[in-house]
Order: C-alpha cells, then structure tokens, then sequence
C-alpha cells in the first residue's frame, strides 16, 4: 500500500525571510530534513501533496494575521528547495489541509496506509489537519524533525497534543 505525505504550507510566505508570516530560522532548519523524508516516500512510491495557503486579497482571516500568500502571488509558491519533487498542489485558505478542498476524495482514490504531515506551523495547519485527519479515522504520523513554527512553546505543546490527545505517532526527533 502507499502513504500520502501532506507537505504543509512550505511555501515562501512562511520559509523565506522578508514575509510578514515568516516562520524564522526554525522553518529553515527543517528543511533538509523534510527533503530527506521526501526522497525516501517518493522511492517506496508515496503520494505527495502540496498543501498551500492560498487566499484571497479581502481573507476575512487577515482580521487575525496580516495579509500572507495571496492567491497568485510568490509568497504561495512551494520553497524552491522542495518545487522539484513530484507531487499535487492543494491550496487552501484555512488551517485544515482537509477545509473546502478536494483532499477527502483525493485521498479516498489512493486509499493510504496513512497520512505523514510535515511543515509549518505545527501549532496552527500541521495541528488542525492532524486533527481532521484523525477525525476521519486516517492512521497520523508526524515526524518531529518535519515541523516547525515561530513559536517553540507552542511547537512543543502542539506535538504532546497530537500524540496524547489526536492519537498521531510522532516520530523523530523534536526539533525546537
């Protein structure tokens, strides 16, 4: 059988400097590692998406966050360190990779053994996608070392919750 690895929000927006939601060095840090478990699916014949904020220019949620990978714009594009990986684009325009998009039906024409997600922010889209994963009875594995966010304390948090609460196998080696 095949896993499904969503590669969440590795996109400019949050992994290059100079973006009003730039994850800082932590995000960086994850990168190789995040490449690595992507070469390693990609050879045992995984599926890989893309999960990509992806919002309009009037997002009511930029009454929370500034305005961030507006539709179209380089911020949503996936990091070049990742681009050249095989793999389908998801954008979204909430925290769940699974939100008012087509990864339910997506994901039932492949029927994985489970879900890997990695990326940013840990706490914020890699949580709420482990959540509805899990919601929809997906085996979760989150691989420490995959993911990141701005803030630790809550990077931390978000990896016990996952574990603890959401039942995802977190795996690797925590990142802070």
């Amino acid at each position: 059988m095949v896993n499904a690895v969503l590669v969440i929000d590795m996109l400019k927006g949050f992994c290059k400097e100079g973006y009003p939601l730039y994850c800082g060095q932590s995000a960086v840090d994850i990168i190789p590692s995040v490449r690595q478990l992507l070469e390693k699916e990609q050879g045992k014949g995984s599926k890989i998406f893309f999960i990509a904020d992806s919002h309009a220019a009037d997002d009511l949620e930029f009454k929370m966050f500034p305005p961030h990978c507006i539709k179209g714009t380089p911020e949503s594009e996936v990091i070049d360190e990742l681009s050249h990986f095989s793999g389908e684009k998801i954008e979204k325009r909430r925290y769940s990779a699974f939100y008012d998009t087509d990864l339910d039906s997506r994901l039932a024409d492949i029927m994985p053994d489970k879900l890997i997600v990695c990326g940013v922010c840990t706490d914020i889209c890699v949580m709420h996608t482990v959540a509805d994963g899990r919601n929809r009875d997906y085996q979760v594995e989150v691989p420490a070392d995959c993911v990141a966010s701005f803030d630790a304390n809550a990077h931390r948090w978000a990896l016990e919750h996952m574990e603890k609460v959401l039942g995802a196998q977190i795996t690797g080696k925590e990142n802070d």
